[in-house]
């Protein structure tokens, strides 16, 4: 019988005592299985610092060649170049997205099912995801109008003209969640009711029988890691076609193009930086442990977040720091490897940031309604950017909350090009909250069976 969920392989105990405790709490003797949630991710890697690199090379020839005679015929050759890697990039958004949030979806489906701890711990994932968005949907807009983007906002991190997407009013929202044609809605690149269809199918998946639920949910993941392999193939190219764009932004903004990429990076790493004290406020106010106390047992693994990026990675460090404040075994050996699968606290709200940045960039007017768009997307596309590289998880979490905002999806092709920057402070974030969400999952069920002994 195949798992509850695709547990990361990690070193130690943590298996075995994880399937116990799910079969425990499922109350059955056996495990609630996810057919086809099981995915194997292909290795996927853009390489970063080369493509970093090719970024800034490609920033400053374009700023030296800017109204020089060279520029229009140097133009000329880098921009197709340019514009085939940008929609090689777009072409894998819908497709990826919709394999991923049906096996995402199905995969939370099944672990709410699985018992108290496990419903216990989704609802506290939930709680500081739809926080962190709601935060940062208030936050980003107010700390770019008090520290605005330096330079001219038009043209810059654009290598061409580029017609924002429409966006529905407040009274066609609704409306627009529902389309009565999904091909049509899909080639119209219309991201609202492709995830409302896609995440009704995904909870529908869950509920045929067996043989049908493992033959349409293998379907969905054979398409996800089929999309991965062709982006692993487009971001291999990265430096190049980011070289190529870097050119025609460099051309036509100038030194404001470093300015801006600047800026980002810190309103980007600021959202993300806010995100990880939630972690210490969580862990004093929800899981009742001194600040001092969660702080000292948090930094062998945030070193390790440090010199790795990855929570997977950091996953036995966790699993150490809960143990030093004192959480069960029990507790840990559950939770821990399940946020590492299924939670991204930074996510929402840095990649909300992202969409909100570029919306300012590109002259994209932020209404209330637009906001609100954003945000929703961000929440949902996070179940569907589990356990992805940084680079992946960029595209293909950002770029659809960007066309339901209505805002251009360019200036993403070159961002990503510093994304490992504000990486950094993503990886802080989930690493100290995973722990600051386990110690608070442990003491809430501690508690709660205190009670029952009572």
């Amino acid at each position: 019988m195949r798992p509850l969920i695709a547990m990361p392989p990690v070193k130690g105990n943590v298996t075995r005592e994880t399937e116990a405790q799910v079969k425990a709490a499922n109350g059955k003797g056996e495990l609630m299985a996810v057919p086809g949630a099981e995915v194997s991710l292909p290795p996927v890697r853009m390489p970063a610092r080369t493509t970093f690199l090719a970024l800034i090379a490609g920033l400053a020839l374009g700023w030296s060649l800017g109204g020089s005679a060279a520029g229009e015929p140097v133009l000329a050759v880098v921009a197709p170049i340019g514009s085939i890697w940008l929609r090689a990039l777009q072409m894998t958004i819908i497709p990826l997205v919709a394999a991923l949030l049906v096996t995402g979806i199905a995969r939370t489906v099944a672990t709410a099912r699985a018992g108290t701890m496990a419903r216990r711990t989704l609802f506290a994932f939930f709680a500081v995801l739809a926080g962190g968005t709601l935060f940062s949907a208030l936050a980003t807009p107010a700390l770019i109008e008090a520290f605005p983007i330096p330079g001219s906002a038009g043209g810059v991190l654009l290598s061409g003209a580029v017609e924002p997407q429409p966006v529905p009013g407040i009274g066609e929202f609704f409306e627009s969640l529902v389309a009565p044609n999904i091909i049509a809605a899909a080639a119209e690149t219309a991201m609202l009711p492709l995830i409302v269809f896609f995440t009704a199918l995904a909870v529908a998946l869950t509920r045929l029988h067996e043989p049908r639920r493992t033959l349409l949910l293998d379907l969905f993941v054979g398409l996800g890691e089929a999309m991965l392999v062709i982006i692993g193939w487009v971001l291999w190219l990265a430096p190049v076609g980011v070289f190529a764009l870097a050119i025609g932004v460099g051309i036509s903004s100038g030194s404001g193009a470093f300015a801006a990429l600047g800026h980002y990076i810190l309103v980007a790493a600021s959202i993300g930086f806010v995100v990880l004290l939630g972690g210490y406020v969580l862990a004093v106010l929800g899981a009742r442990r001194g600040l001092g106390e969660f702080a000292r047992a948090m930094l062998p693994s945030q070193a390790v977040a440090l010199s790795t990026q990855s929570s997977l990675a950091s996953l036995p460090a966790m699993l150490a720091s809960s143990r030093t404040l004192g959480v069960r075994d029990s507790s840990a050996d559950f939770v821990l490897p399940l946020a590492v699968a299924l939670f991204r606290a930074t996510g929402p709200a840095m990649n909300l940031a992202v969409a909100i940045y570029v919306a300012v960039l590109t002259g994209v007017e932020l209404t209330p309604g637009v906001v609100a768009i954003g945000a929703s997307v961000a929440l949902l596309t996070t179940v569907g950017a589990v356990s992805l590289p940084g680079a992946i998880s960029f595209v293909t979490s950002i770029g659809p909350i960007a066309l339901a905002m209505g805002v251009p999806v360019e200036p993403l092709a070159l961002l990503v090009a510093v994304e490992m920057l504000p990486d950094i402070m993503r990886t802080l974030g989930n690493v100290t909250l995973d722990v600051a969400v386990t110690a608070t999952v442990d003491r809430s069920t501690l508690h709660e069976g205190q009670n029952r002994a009572e």
